[in-house]
């Protein structure tokens, strides 16, 4: 069984309010249609090279499509 990843992303709101579907996305960035709705659920990361493309299309940076929870375990350094 495939554990979800931790990284969330917005990739479908984005790729929908810019009027493409997900054939056309995964067409511009190089994957098939099913690994770009694994991404968009969570069930699979892309690889860093693959994020960056991915915010390339949209023109805006990661930090605005892909999101890690804090980990909120770590020790304060302050």
């Amino acid at each position: 069984m495939v554990k979800p990843t931790r990284v969330t992303n917005s990739i479908r709101t984005i790729r929908e309010r810019a009027g493409l579907t997900q054939a056309e996305l995964a067409a511009r960035i190089g994957v098939t249609r099913q690994t770009l709705i694994a991404i968009e659920q969570g069930k699979y990361s892309p690889s860093l090279e693959l994020a960056f493309q991915i915010a390339r299309v949209f023109a805006v940076g990661l930090d605005d499509i892909f999101q890690y929870p804090a980990d909120h375990s770590a020790k304060d350094t302050s």
